[in-house]
């Protein structure tokens, strides 16, 4: 059946409502990043909870264009928002793990600590996030879109560690759809993706590949081989976030 992106957000709305029902909560948080998939998120648990849903905004080392993008979004939704400034919080702890793994000769002064730093970000952002969700009764809705979640382009336990995903079946040129359909700012959605984890860094320039080719992809069409290769080999080496932590069989 062709459905209309009205009647497709329509029923994302009630599958959220659902949600809510199912798990015995009140509403739902989502942590607003300023990025297209994040104001989207926002929109739609807008649209579900009016008057219960709540959008955090977490800067963390951040591009102050990043946090001017997010309220455009809590402006443009209403939804109802608060602010935590982790970038303290984050030098702090991993100085502390820095130092100690230094003290152990875990590491020396040439360790790349790029990725961990990058990913302490998220995970920083994540428990922030239930912190408000379990003082609230609510649940944490996720922003990762269909060809997010196939090459693995989110941080294991960090942006993926939520309750439920309302834009997972979403290939990323939906997502821009569904955004324009819902009113996002045209700065929002100009924006090059980015997962803000370090200055000036990009999605696409990251993965080695852009989204209308994983789209492309996931839709069963051809693409050139350079790009086939690089998102088989995301989708292979992510395979585990996609799935139960491994256990061994009975014995």
């Amino acid at each position: 059946m062709n459905r209309t992106i009205e009647e497709k957000i329509n029923l994302t709305v009630q599958w959220l409502r659902e949600k809510v029902d199912e798990s015995h909560t009140r509403g739902i948080v989502v942590g607003i990043s300023g990025g297209i998939d994040s104001a989207l998120v926002a929109f739609l648990i807008k649209r579900a909870f009016p008057n219960n849903s709540l959008g955090i905004i977490l800067p963390c080392k951040s591009n102050p264009k990043d946090r001017e993008d997010a309220l455009k979004v809590v402006e443009a939704c209403g939804i109802e928002h608060m602010e935590v400034e982790l970038s303290e919080i984050h030098d702090i702890l991993l100085g502390s793990v820095v130092a100690e793994m230094r003290k152990k000769e875990l590491i020396d002064d040439h360790t790349n600590l790029r990725l961990s730093d990058a990913n302490l970000r998220a995970r920083l952002r994540m428990s922030t996030i239930y912190s408000v969700a379990n003082s609230l009764n609510y649940i944490v809705a996720g922003t990762d879109n269909a060809a997010e979640i196939h090459t693995g382009y989110f941080t294991k336990y960090g942006d993926g560690g939520v309750d439920i995903v309302p834009i997972a079946n979403l290939k990323k040129r939906e997502v821009y759809e569904w955004a324009k359909h819902l009113g996002v700012p045209q700065s929002v959605i100009d924006r090059a993706p980015s997962a803000g984890l370090w200055e000036g860094q990009t999605d696409e320039s990251e993965m080695g590949t852009t989204y209308d080719m994983v789209d492309d992809v996931l839709s069963g069409k051809e693409v050139p081989e350079k790009d086939r290769l690089i998102i088989e080999k995301l989708h292979q080496r992510s395979e585990h976030k996609r799935r139960m932590p491994d256990k061994p069989s009975v014995f």
